[in-house]
């Protein structure tokens, strides 16, 4: 399994910015996929999932409405897309194949700061 995450950076209070995860290794299209974070400090977080036909998604209460989460299963690819966001989304962000980051590999900084 390879997990591999790119597209964040800095962005303002209120910015927005779509992070990528290219999935290799393991049968894409046939599995739930999570997106997780781990803030400075604390634990990893459970962010969002999505079915592998997307048709059911999930998302923690702190980000409901403001981050969309999508697929591509065509490129093996799952997406974030962060809208609204907030300097306490500071965080390197991960795709996983479980809410608890199994499987999860390189992740993408995210900093939210004016």
């Amino acid at each position: 399994v390879q997990l591999q995450a790119s597209g964040g950076g800095l962005v303002q209070p209120g910015g927005s910015l779509r992070i990528s995860c290219v999935a290799s290794g393991f049968s894409f299209s046939t599995s739930y996929m999570y997106w997780v974070r781990q803030r400075p400090g604390r634990r990893l977080d459970y962010i969002s999932s999505m079915s592998p036909d997307g048709d059911s998604t999930g998302y923690r209460d702190s980000v409901q409405g403001r981050f969309t989460i999508s697929r591509d299963n065509a490129k093996n690819t799952l997406y974030l897309q962060m809208t609204n966001l907030k300097p306490e989304d500071t965080a390197t962000y991960y795709c996983a194949l479980d809410m608890d980051g199994r499987g999860r590999g390189q992740g993408t900084q995210v900093t939210v700061s004016s």
